[in-house]
């Protein structure tokens, strides 16, 4: 509900901050006071259109801030919002902001930060229900009216048992279209399928193997290189030359030179050791050459058939993923979409059974669902006559219209008859009204507005009340055109809706100012030659004030008549 509202420099309001409680609040106070100015704040709180006029004179903008209780059935869904924008603050309350600025620009908030107007419309939609003067009138949406339906006619039961056999029958023919697809494609994919998987399997490749060619190939082809370098090491180490001695020689004469000295000199046989050591690794230096050039082989030949296997290697992984594990998962796959391919014809045979004996367990669910929509329908079209008749609107008829489409893959419902259908069933559903005896039935988005509007939206807000979650509605014009009698039937009506809803009422009638749980004066004052709008909560007998006041002038018949029409309202209430 509307907890808290701060209004700025909009309109002739200069400052105004309200706290608002539960159940019916009544504004009270003469014509151009400023009473619809709240309501049209509100209605800019929730995305309602904004332009620069709303600045107050001399103001270069106009600030707005409401406070926001989540309503239980809207919880998931607010902080689901909240969370997609970053915005969730795990509060239980949210709080929009909106600024209107004089050269035309607004700016909307959320919890303090900049957001899109279309996210305060988004959330505003399910918080807040004008009616009256405006176009956030959630029954004027005939998207809506099927829900409302649903939840008042309580068929949950039946709509989880449709929706069960509409996504199974959904999933069978997703699977059916892509089925049909693969097979009208069949020759064409099996071919390319086919080359694929034999490109891949012929290849045999190896994981690791890339490297182990490459090394290879890199010997093969600096062979020559590979083995002028090594025999010119063995001939320094081993051999030696005219020249110059063998290192293996040199290394023979240094340890012997060492073996003598050492003989003398206790303490230098650690360097006769070390020496040792030297000569021992020269010796495994020189084998170990020897036999790498025992292996070193120039074959053109074989250096051909390593590249050309590096070059089909290359060719696969670039095709076929960029690995060779990739590849290799590429032709798995490849393999068993033929093995798919092979079986679509008899998996099809399968499927399209299996679809229409789906088609016929909807049908039966879509039948029951629409069978207690109807019934619930006419219950439903009683009450809000009977609602209608209370308001000052006898004779006036309500209609809640059933129609379907036809469509070729849809359900049958009537031999050669298919309708489409949906995940809310097969019905199509949009109320009707006549106001007035003698007129035709009339879609309810085309229904007069004012004060006729805000009692067809009291009629069915009071018939719909449980199955309306919204938690706040508001009604601006309710009592045009109607007298003191009727007022005490609105009034009435309004805090029964009050008891599940916060209700907020203008109204000029004391009759029905009497029934509220909370009562709002609005009153235009002129300060320094500016004026502006200031409002008071009535109590007790400043209530009996304000009631006496609406009925013209105040004198002492008028205050018994509001101490009346209040102890009348409150005798009803009680019983109530």
């Amino acid at each position: 509900m509307l907890k808290e509202l701060r209004i700025e420099n909009f309109a002739i309001i200069q400052s105004l901050e309200l706290h608002f409680g539960e159940g019916l609040i009544i504004f009270t106070g003469e014509t151009g006071a400023g009473k619809s100015i709240i309501l049209d704040a509100i209605e800019a709180l929730v995305g309602g259109r904004t332009d620069a006029t709303m600045v107050r004179s001399g103001a270069d903008r106009a600030v707005l801030e409401a406070v926001f209780t989540i309503p239980a059935a809207f919880h998931d869904e607010a902080h689901s919002i909240l969370k997609r924008e970053a915005l969730d603050e795990g509060s239980e309350e949210v709080v929009f902001g909106r600024e209107i600025r004089l050269e035309g620009r607004t700016v909307a908030r959320v919890n303090g930060r900049s957001v899109n107007v279309s996210l305060l419309k988004e959330m505003g939609s399910s918080l807040v229900d004008i009616h009256g003067q405006s176009e956030h009138l959630s029954l004027l949406n005939v998207r809506s009216h099927l829900g409302f339906l649903d939840r008042y006619a309580g068929v949950q039961k039946e709509l989880d048992a449709y929706q069960s056999a509409y996504h199974e029958l959904r999933q069978v023919r997703r699977e059916l279209s892509n089925l049909r697809k693969m097979e009208s494609e069949a020759e064409q994919r099996m071919e390319l399928l086919e080359f694929q998987a034999h490109e891949i399997q012929g290849a045999n490749l190896v994981p690791g193997e890339e490297e182990e060619l490459s090394r290879e190939r890199s010997r093969l082809a600096n062979a020559e290189t590979l083995s002028s370098s090594a025999q010119q090491v063995l001939t320094l180490l081993d051999e030696g030359s005219p020249e110059a001695a063998a290192v293996t020689d040199l290394l023979g004469q240094a340890r012997q030179l060492l073996s003598n000295l050492a003989r003398i000199d206790s303490g230098q046989s650690e360097l006769l050791d070390q020496l040792e050591s030297a000569s021992v690794q020269i010796s495994e230096i020189t084998r170990s050459l020897g036999s790498y050039l025992d292996e070193i082989e120039y074959n053109p030949r074989r250096l051909e058939q390593v590249e050309d296997r590096l070059e089909l290697i290359h060719r696969i992984v670039k095709k076929y993923g960029g690995s060779v594990e990739a590849a290799q998962a590429y032709g798995k796959d490849a393999r068993n979409q033929l093995e798919n391919i092979a079986h679509a014809s008899e998996k099809i045979a399968e499927l399209e059974q299996v679809e229409k004996e789906d088609l016929e367990l909807l049908k039966a669910k879509a039948l029951d669902l629409s069978m207690a929509r109807k019934s619930a329908a006419e219950s439903m079209q009683q009450r809000v006559e009977k609602e209608l008749a209370d308001l000052s609107m006898a004779g006036a008829r309500f209609e809640v219209e059933f129609a379907t489409s036809s469509e070729k893959d849809g359900v049958e419902i009537e031999p050669g008859h298919n309708v489409a259908f949906s995940e809310t069933g097969v019905d199509q559903v949009e109320f009707f009204i006549a106001p007035n005896p003698g007129e035709g039935l009339k879609p309810l988005t085309r229904i007069a507005s004012g004060g006729e509007t805000s009692r067809l939206m009291l009629a069915l807000k009071n018939v719909l009340t449980g199955a309306d979650f919204i938690p706040t509605l508001i009604f601006d014009e309710i009592d045009q055109g109607i007298g003191g009698r009727v007022g005490n039937v609105v009034g009435e009506k309004l805090w029964r809706l009050g008891r599940n809803h916060q209700v907020m009422c203008v109204t000029h009638l004391p009759q029905l100012a009497a029934y509220g749980d909370h009562h709002f004066s609005v009153r235009k004052v002129v300060q320094d030659r500016r004026t502006t709008t200031e409002v008071h909560e009535l109590k007790d007998a400043a209530r009996s004030v304000e009631l006496a006041a609406m009925t013209g002038s105040i004198s002492e018949a008028s205050l018994r008549a509001a101490r009346e029409a209040l102890e009348a309202a409150r005798k009803v209430t009680d019983s109530l």
